[in-house]
């Protein structure tokens, strides 16, 4: 019995590995229309976006069965939880990345506006800590987690200088056309800014299925000081 149940941990294990590959192929898609500010490309992200939700329910589905029907330990029961909350970041990950999809038939009408390098930053940034928190999962390695957490502190950084930038134009009501396309350039940053918080989440799982301990990796540094 014992076996079987740890043969179904692991499958569940190798399903969201391949969810979370799934959603950084689906961020690289993104990026790649942002960059070539390509509708085509754009539709292949919402496409991406549906087989991930797909798989969501699929391991929910797989989750409460283990849940019902082999009554796990705490410890089992702490990872299957933990892995039930991953799927949710994950999916809204494909969420934040289908919203960058959404702003490129927008964008597409101001071919010239310049796109921030921070911006061009924050993508490969966002995608390489999903990468390494899915690693730190499978590998159960808190220290990777952590380090996932610290890098968040960066994408913040990077979003909050866009932020100022693109406030500072906006401000120029003489060219409306301006102002418009660098919404939708602050709209994209926001969505990467976003979905590094998620990869943040699923690294402070990580932690609570080694440890136990479940607490806020990366608060606000606002809230902080209140």
């Amino acid at each position: 019995m014992r076996e079987r149940f740890n043969r179904k941990l692991n499958e569940l294990r190798d399903d969201i590995l391949k969810m979370g590959s799934m959603v950084e192929d689906e961020l690289y898609l993104a990026l790649k229309a942002l960059e070539k500010l390509d509708i085509d490309l754009a539709n292949q992200v919402f496409e991406a976006d549906a087989e991930v939700n797909e798989m969501r329910f699929s391991i929910e589905a797989k989750c409460f069965e283990l849940i019902v029907t082999q009554q796990p330990a705490a410890r089992d029961l702490r990872a299957i939880v933990a892995v039930m909350n991953m799927i949710v970041d994950l999916e809204r990950m494909g969420d934040q990345t289908k919203g960058i999809a959404k702003i490129i038939p927008h964008l597409v009408q101001y071919p010239k506006h310049p796109q921030p390098p921070e911006l061009k930053q924050m993508g490969p940034m966002v995608g390489k800590m999903l990468n390494q928190s899915m690693i730190a999962y499978a590998q159960k390695d808190i220290e990777l987690a952590q380090l996932v957490a610290d890098q968040d502190d960066q994408v913040d950084g990077l979003y909050a200088r866009i932020f100022t930038q693109i406030m500072e134009a906006m401000t120029d009501t003489k060219k409306q056309k301006k102002v418009e396309a660098s919404y939708e350039v602050l709209r994209s940053a926001r969505e990467l800014e976003r979905f590094g918080d998620l990869a943040t989440n699923v690294a402070e799982r990580v932690i609570y299925i080694v440890t136990g301990n479940l607490h806020e990796m990366n608060i606000d540094q606002e809230e902080e000081s209140e």
